[in-house]
């Protein structure tokens, strides 16, 4: 009598092996069964497209849509496509491992299939801004009492505020959620000079988000308040040629042993 187990009887005979003619109709079992969608987002939840650089950001979106932006410098400024173009979440051992291959004498990253690095053509492509202009260099640091007038001056912000903001951030910089906290009730009912001022904080808080971003990712300096002083001149500038400078900077202080 074969030996009784917990699900019956059970045969002593030794296990057979499956054929491979059997293993092919598993197979084609397997293969013509219907695939079943995961849905793994809420249908009814918006769904934002951005460029072909990334995702967009909700709350540069936003508040280009607040401040009217879009009307106000012009839709041939190419500063719009920037907004479309910038990543909240990046990846930081994809970004370090990059950092520690970067080269400044030549300005490659050393790959273990060879040198790479990041050129004009490649700026025009992801971010589609204008890589030929005026080009765009500031002759000296800017000092804080310089930068509190930028903002009393370009964005019409009390004297008072603006020095707390720069006490704040140590330096001639704002941290970027102050433009939204400070703007954000602007509308298309607003004066023209108040529209205007929360046109140049958007595109303050907008370069600092996405063309020099820096390793804080807090901030933004005011010395690029200098740019949009005068509005119609913010298409005819080389940004990408900028921005390309700007990120060699910046990998080639990553660089630096003292610096964590």
């Amino acid at each position: 009598m074969p030996p009784r187990t917990r699900g019956g009887y059970t045969s002593t005979a030794p296990r057979r092996r499956p054929t491979g003619s059997e293993r092919r109709r598993r197979v084609q079992l397997r293969e013509d069964e219907p695939e079943h969608p995961r849905h793994d987002r809420d249908e009814t939840e918006e769904v934002l497209e951005g460029a072909p650089g990334g995702p967009i950001d909700r709350y540069i979106a936003e508040f280009s849509q607040t401040c009217c932006s879009e009307d106000m410098v012009g839709r041939g400024s190419c500063t719009i496509e920037i907004s479309k173009s910038c990543h909240r979440v990046a990846s930081r051992a994809m970004l370090s491992a990059f950092c520690e291959r970067w080269q400044p004498e030549t300005t490659t990253f050393h790959l273990p299939f060879g040198e790479m690095t990041i050129t004009l053509d490649d700026v025009a492509s992801i971010l589609h801004i204008p890589i030929t202009g005026s080009m765009i260099s500031f002759s000296q640091p800017l000092r804080v009492d310089d930068a509190n007038a930028l903002l009393v001056e370009l964005l019409g912000t009390i004297d008072v505020e603006a020095s707390r903001e720069t006490e704040q951030c140590r330096s001639p910089s704002v941290r970027l959620q102050w433009p939204r906290e400070n703007f954000s009730t602007i509308t298309d009912v607003s004066s023209d000079d108040d529209i205007e001022f929360a046109t140049r904080a958007f595109l303050l808080h907008l370069v600092g988000c996405t063309l020099f971003a820096d390793k804080s990712a807090t901030s933004v300096e005011v010395v690029y308040l200098e740019l949009f002083r005068d509005l119609s001149m913010v298409g005819s500038y080389a940004w990408g040629a900028a921005c390309l400078a700007f990120m060699y900077r910046q990998l080639t202080t990553t660089t630096r042993f003292e610096l964590r």
